[in-house]
């Protein structure tokens, strides 16, 4: 995958060298909570799925990451993406989703996308809102938190033509 320019960030194939930068990032209290302490080079390894690292003034910032439904009678591709807190609130999160976004459905061909954070995630529902992305329904007890307990998913939909 080529580099992708958003408005305000620069999504890149994340690489070894982004492991410790990507790691700190993950064992922030906020990131924590949402991802727990989940291996990043081991992640980077997987060849079924995508890593970006998300650059914002010349530094990474985070991670956004998508995999593929292979069935043709299913295809699509799922998004998920952190970000330092450091850089909440500045628009980053959405301008990333939309990159990533519209490389998906313009270059990769897939007509719809889905993301599925914390029903409680109030900010990440907000900014997948922005993109286009609409809620589908609330998957219950979903996600097992790095605390132990399950938490229910908010499943979100984005097709080709609501991309804003």
């Amino acid at each position: 995958m080529t580099e992708l320019a958003g408005e305000l960030v620069r999504l890149r194939p994340a690489v070894q060298g982004d492991v410790s930068e990507l790691a700190a990032i993950r064992a922030t209290p906020e990131v924590y909570a949402r991802w727990g302490d989940g291996d990043v080079a081991e992640g980077l390894a997987d060849p079924d799925c995508q890593v970006l690292a998300v650059e914002f003034g010349g530094r990474v910032v985070g991670a956004i990451q998508w995999s593929a439904e292979k069935d043709p009678d299913y295809r699509h591709a799922g998004i998920d993406i952190y970000l330092s807190p450091a850089v909440h609130g500045r628009g980053l999160g959405a301008d990333a989703v939309r990159t990533l976004a519209r490389h998906l459905i313009d270059v990769v061909g897939h007509h719809r996308l889905v993301i599925d954070p914390a029903a409680d995630n109030r900010a990440a529902i907000r900014c997948y809102a922005k993109v286009g992305f609409r809620p589908v329904g609330v998957m219950r007890q979903y996600e097992r938190s790095p605390d132990g307990t399950w938490h229910d998913g908010l499943l979100m939909d984005l097709l080709a033509g609501e991309l804003t």
